[in-house]
C-alpha cells in the first residue's frame, strides 16, 4: 500500500509566488471534441472536470490564437473575444474542483493542413514544408505579419485571464510555429527574425515578454506562464539539446515560472546521439545556467503509476505529469496512493463511464488503450486446442476465459519447439490479452505461426459457447439466430455489424483458419464521390461523373439500377466506416477515374489490413460470433423460405443453425482455376491475385437452392501482378505517379487506363511482362511499396543509370524515357498516351525502383443475381425470401469490367444494405 508521505504530495511555490499543493500535473492532450468555430463544447467542460480534483494542476489542451493555426480537427481556439465565455466555464470547473487551471496557447505555423483552413496555404518563418510525405509548402511570414502574430499572442493571454485560468503555458514544442521560429531547418529568414541563432529566440521571446505584460496590466501577480519545449528536432539542420539550453536561459532571465519537457519517456535519452544512453533530464540537471535553475521543470511521458513519477522527481524534476494515465482514470493522483500496477488499458464499454469525449476515444494513441469486452458471456473455464500451422508444427494450447474474458493462454508442448516459435507465442498471446480479442494483428515473418495461436483461442471460445448453451439447458449442437452471416470479409463484417445495430441476433460462418477473406489482399482503396472528405481537400467530384465513369469501365454492361444504388450510397458508407473508427480520409486515384476520389488510410497503407482490423474491432466489441474453419454444406428452406445452415467444422462435425435469414458473402472464384476456365478458357495458366478460399464455394451454394446467375464470363485481369509470388502491385502506385516501361526501357500505354486495356497493352508486348517504375519521393507517399520492396520483390538503384543496368536495359533509353515522362509531369499533358490522371511530380528523387509485373486474374465480376435491396433472385428473377447477397459472389454491379477502387466500395455498401434489409426481414417474421 503506498502511502500519502511521498514527495508527490508535496506542495510547491513557482517563482511568482504562486503556490501548487501538489507536484503532479494532468498532461495537455487534444481531445478534439471544440465546435467548428473552436469554442468549448460541454463534453470538453465534463471531461476536465471529472480530472481535476486531487492532481494539483490541469493544463489544459492548446487553443490556437488566430484562424490560420489550428494545426487539428475540433481543437479549441483562444483567438477571438467570443471564445471567452466557454472557456471561463471550463476554467470555472476545474479550480472549483481545487486544481490549478492552465491553458497551452499555440499557432500551428506549418503544422496546419490547408482543409483545416477553408484551403487557404499555412504560414510559417519561411517557405519551407514539414520533411513529410504530401507536405504543403507554407507561405513565408512576412516581418509585419511576424509583429501580427506576436500581438495575436498577446491577445490570447488577455483573454486566458479574462477566462479566468490561472496560468498560461506557451507551447514552443511538437514542431508547432513558435518552435518552427527557433528551428534552422523552419527559419531560414534573413530579417531580424531568423539567421543566427540569436535572432532565432527572438520570437519565442517577444511572445513570452508581451505574455508577461498582459498578466502585469490584467492578473494579479501569482498569474502562471509556463513553456513547454521539444529539445531536439531530427531535422538537418534541426535544434540541438545545447540550442535548447541557449534559449531557455535567455526565456528564464526574462521570467519564467516553469519549464515543460516535451518528451514521449521522462528518461529518455538523446534522439540524435542515439549512442549517448544519458536521459536528457540529467543533462538538463548539470548543464542548465543559474537562472533556468531557479525555474521548476515539468516531465512527462510513460508515467502511469506512483513509481514511474517518483523515479523522475528523483532525477531532477520539480513537477510530474501524466497524460493516458489520466484519461484512463480520472482520479489518478489518488488512484496512484492505493494501487501500484496500474495499467494503460480501458475496457471498450468505459468510454460514457470515464466520460471520455468520443473523438478523443477514436485517437490511435488512446484508441489503442481499448481492452475489447464481449456481451456474450462465455463459460469460465480451461479449453485445450490443437492446432497447426502451415508447416506442420503442432501446437497444444490451453485457453483460460472468465465469464467476458481472456484470462491467460499456455504453450503445453513447449518443449518439443524452438525457441522462435516460443518467443513468438508469447508475444501473440500478449497481444490477444491485452485486446481481450483474438483478432489481433500477426507478427510480422510469422503469419502462419499466429493464424494457429487465434485460432486456439476461436475455437476455445466457440467450445465454450456450446458449453454455456448445455448448462443453460439448450443443445450445444443446434443453435438459432435472426441472420447467419456466410464469410468474413469486408461485405460479411459489415453486414453482421449492421445487422446486428438493427437489433438482429447474427452468426458468422467462415471457412478458412482467419477472417477478412480477399479484403486483406485490397490495397488501392474505396471510390466515393462527393464525400466530406474530398471537400475538405478541396476536390470538386460529382456521383454524376462517378457513374458514368464506372459504366464507361465496365464497357456500358452494368446494371443501372444497382449502379445508381452504389454510386448515390457511396458517401454514406464512407462516413459509416467513419463512425466505426475506420477513417479513410487519404485520397488517390485509380485506372478510368477522372479526380482524386479513392480514400484510403490516412497513412496511405493498404486499406484492405486497415478495413478489416477495424471491423473485427466493432465485430468483438459487439459480441458478435464468429465461427472459423467451417463451411456452410445445405441451406434449408421451409414454405420457400430460408429456415436453417446446416455447417461442418474442420473435425467434421456437423451443427444445424436455425435461423431467419441469410447473408451470403463469400466473395468471387478467381482462385478456382476450374471454374474460371470453364467461363473463359483463354485464361488458362493465369496466375491468381486471390486467396485460397475465393472458389465460388456461395455461388454453388445459392444455386443449389434455385439462385440465377449473371455475367459470370466477365472476368478481371489486373494488370500489374508480380508473377514469382502472384502479389498484386497496388494501383496506387501508378495513381501516385508510377509509370510502366517495357524491357527496351520505353513507356506503352497510359498508365492509368482501365485495367482491361492496360492489362491487353502488356500481353501484347514481345516479352509479354513489364516494369513498374517508380522513385523515393511515391515509396514515401504509398506505404504499400515498403512492403513490396520487403518482399524482394524490387530491383533498386540510386540513379536511372544504374537501375537500367541492373534491369538489362540501355540506359540511355530508359533515362530518355523518364525525362520526357517528367516534361509532360511539368506541363500536366502526356503527348504520347494522353495520361491525364496521377502526374503528380517529376520521377527524380533518389533512389529508383522497379518491378516486374504481367497480368493476373484479379476478380470475378460476375455471380448470383440480387436486386438493390441485395435480395438473391432465382433464375425466374424473383425473391428467395430470406436470402441476401453483397460483395463479389453477387453480379451486375461492376459489368465487363471493375474499376480500381470499387470493390471496397461494392463490399462496404451493400454489405451494409445486405445487415440493413436482413435484419428488418427477420424482424418482421
Amino acid at each position: 500500500m503506498n502511502t500519502p508521505s511521498s514527495p508527490l504530495y508535496n506542495p510547491l511555490t513557482l517563482p511568482n509566488g504562486a503556490i501548487l499543493k501538489n507536484r503532479l500535473v494532468m498532461a495537455p492532450m487534444t481531445t478534439c471534441c471544440g465546435f467548428y468555430d473552436g469554442t468549448v463544447t460541454d463534453n470538453l467542460i465534463e471531461y476536465y472536470r471529472q480530472r481535476a480534483g486531487s492532481i494539483g494542476t490541469v493544463i489544459v489542451e492548446c487553443g490556437f490564437v488566430d484562424t490560420m493555426g489550428p494545426a487539428f480537427p475540433g481543437a479549441i481556439g483562444i483567438h477571438n473575444d467570443d471564445c471567452i465565455e466557454g472557456l471561463s466555464l471550463l476554467a470555472a470547473a476545474i479550480k472549483k474542483q481545487g486544481s490549478k487551471a492552465i491553458i497551452q496557447i499555440y499557432h500551428g505555423g506549418r503544422m496546419v493542413e490547408p482543409q483545416l483552413i477553408g484551403g487557404q496555404t499555412p504560414k510559417a518563418p519561411s517557405a519551407i514544408a514539414i520533411p513529410r510525405p504530401n507536405a504543403t509548402v507554407p507561405v513565408a511570414m512576412s516581418a509585419g505579419e511576424v509583429e501580427d502574430m506576436i500581438i495575436k499572442f498577446g491577445d490570447a493571454a488577455r483573454r486566458a485571464i479574462a477566462a479566468g485560468f490561472d496560468g498560461i503555458e506557451i507551447h514552443g514544442a511538437n514542431t508547432y510555429l513558435i518552435q518552427q521560429f527557433f528551428s534552422p531547418h523552419a527559419n531560414q529568414r534573413q530579417d531580424k527574425w531568423g539567421g543566427s541563432r540569436e535572432n532565432r529566440t527572438r520570437f519565442p521571446l517577444a511572445v513570452l515578454e508581451i505574455s508577461r505584460q498582459m498578466a502585469e496590466e490584467h492578473a494579479n501577480k501569482e498569474f502562471i506562464i509556463g513553456y513547454r519545449f521539444s529539445p531536439e528536432e531530427l531535422e538537418v539542420p534541426g535544434i540541438t539539446f545545447e540550442d535548447s539550453l541557449f534559449l531557455l536561459d535567455k526565456l528564464a532571465q526574462t521570467g519564467l515560472d516553469y519549464v515543460h519537457f516535451s518528451m514521449a519517456a521522462t528518461l529518455r535519452p538523446s534522439i540524435i546521439d542515439t549512442d549517448d544512453e544519458t536521459p536528457l533530464i540529467d543533462k538538463y540537471i548539470q548543464q542548465r545556467s543559474a537562472a533556468l535553475a531557479k525555474v521548476p521543470v515539468i516531465g512527462v511521458g510513460n508515467v502511469v503509476n506512483k513509481a514511474d513519477a517518483e523515479t523522475a522527481m528523483a532525477h531532477g524534476y520539480d513537477l510530474v505529469a501524466a497524460g493516458r494515465a489520466c484519461v484512463a482514470y480520472p482520479d489518478w493522483a489518488d488512484r496512484i496512493q492505493q494501487y501500484d500496477d496500474l495499467q494503460l488499458s480501458m475496457n471498450s464499454d468505459q468510454r460514457t463511464e470515464l466520460c471520455i469525449p468520443e473523438p478523443l476515444w477514436r485517437f490511435p494513441l488512446i484508441h489503442s488503450m481499448v481492452r475489447e469486452i464481449n456481451t456474450k458471456k462465455f463459460h469460465a473455464g480451461t479449453y485445450q486446442q490443437t492446432v497447426s500451422d502451415d508447416y506442420e508444427n503442432k501446437f497444444v494450447i490451453n485457453v483460460e476465459l472468465g465469464e467476458d474474458f481472456i484470462k491467460d493462454m499456455s504453450l503445453i508442448n513447449v518443449e518439443q519447439l524452438d525457441h522462435v516459435s516460443v518467443r513468438n507465442f508469447n508475444e501473440i498471446k500478449e497481444r490477444i490479452l491485452a485486446a481481450n480479442s483474438p483478432y489481433v494483428d500477426a507478427i510480422s515473418g510469422a503469419t502462419s505461426q499466429c493464424d494457429a495461436f487465434k485460432k486456439a483461442v476461436t475455437k476455445a471460445i466457440s467450445t465454450s459457447y456450446k458449453v454455456a448453451s448445455i448448462v443453460e439447458g439448450g443443445d450445444g449442437d443446434d443453435k438459432t439466430c435472426d441472420v447467419v452471416v456466410v464469410g468474413s470479409g469486408g461485405a460479411g463484417l459489415a453486414a453482421a455489424i449492421e445487422a446486428h445495430d438493427k437489433g438482429a441476433s447474427v452468426v458468422i460462418i467462415e471457412k478458412m483458419p482467419i477472417a477478412g477473406g480477399n479484403t486483406n489482399k485490397a490495397s488501392a482503396g474505396m471510390n466515393a464521390a462527393e464525400t466530406l472528405f474530398q471537400q475538405q481537400a478541396g476536390i470538386t467530384d460529382h456521383k454524376e461523373w462517378f457513374y458514368n465513369e464506372t459504366l464507361k469501365g465496365g464497357k456500358n454492361k452494368n446494371n443501372p439500377e444497382l449502379l445508381h444504388y452504389f454510386v448515390e450510397h457511396a458517401p454514406a458508407a464512407i462516413n459509416w466506416l467513419d463512425a466505426k473508427g475506420i477513417r479513410l480520409n487519404n485520397l488517390t486515384t485509380t485506372g478510368g477515374m477522372s479526380v482524386d476520389r479513392t480514400h484510403r488510410p490516412n497513412n496511405g497503407a493498404a486499406v484492405g489490413g486497415f478495413l478489416i482490423s477495424g471491423l473485427l474491432k466493432n465485430i468483438n466489441e459487439r459480441g458478435i460470433e464468429l465461427m472459423l474453419d467451417t463451411s456452410v454444406t445445405d441451406i434449408e428452406l421451409k414454405d420457400g423460405r430460408i429456415n436453417a445452415v446446416i455447417v461442418n467444422d474442420e473435425d467434421g462435425n456437423e451443427q444445424r443453425i436455425g435461423t431467419k435469414a441469410i447473408i451470403v458473402a463469400t466473395g468471387g472464384f478467381g482462385a478456382n482455376a476450374q471454374m474460371v476456365t470453364h467461363y473463359r478458357p483463354d485464361l488458362a495458366n493465369f496466375v491468381t491475385t486471390n486467396h485460397k478460399g475465393a472458389t465460388g464455394s456461395g455461388i454453388a451454394l445459392l444455386q443449389k437452392i434455385g439462385a440465377g446467375t449473371v455475367d459470370m464470363n466477365e472476368i478481371q485481369i489486373h494488370p500489374t501482378v508480380e508473377q514469382k509470388t502472384a502479389y498484386l502491385i497496388s494501383e496506387s502506385i501508378r495513381g501516385g505517379g508510377a509509370i510502366l516501361v517495357s524491357r527496351h526501357g520505353k513507356r506503352f500505354v497510359n498508365e492509368l487506363d482501365t485495367r482491361d486495356k492496360v492489362s491487353n497493352s502488356i500481353i501484347a508486348l514481345t516479352d509479354h511482362y513489364a516494369y513498374i517504375l517508380f522513385d523515393e519521393q511515391i515509396r514515401q507517399e504509398n506505404k504499400a511499396a515498403d512492403t513490396y520492396i520487403g518482399k524482394g520483390l524490387a530491383v533498386q538503384a540510386d540513379s536511372l543509370v544504374g537501375l537500367a543496368e541492373k534491369l538489362d536495359i540501355n540506359p540511355e533509353t530508359l533515362s530518355n524515357t523518364v525525362e520526357r515522362y517528367n516534361r509532360f509531369v511539368e506541363q500536366q499533358h502526356d503527348e504520347d498516351f494522353s495520361r491525364t490522371t496521377g502526374m503528380r511530380h517529376p520521377l527524380n528523387q533518389p533512389s529508383f525502383y522497379a518491378i516486374p509485373i504481367a497480368p493476373g486474374i484479379h476478380h470475378t465480376m460476375g455471380g448470383v443475381t440480387i436486386n438493390t435491396n441485395t435480395e438473391v433472385l432465382d433464375t425466374n428473377a424473383q425473391v428467395i425470401k430470406g436470402a441476401y447477397a453483397a460483395g463479389e459472389v453477387a453480379g451486375g454491379v461492376h459489368g465487363g469490367n471493375r474499376i480500381g477502387g470499387n470493390a471496397i466500395a461494392d463490399i462496404i455498401i451493400f454489405g451494409i444494405q445486405a445487415g440493413d434489409q436482413a435484419a428488418a426481414y427477420a424482424k418482421d417474421l
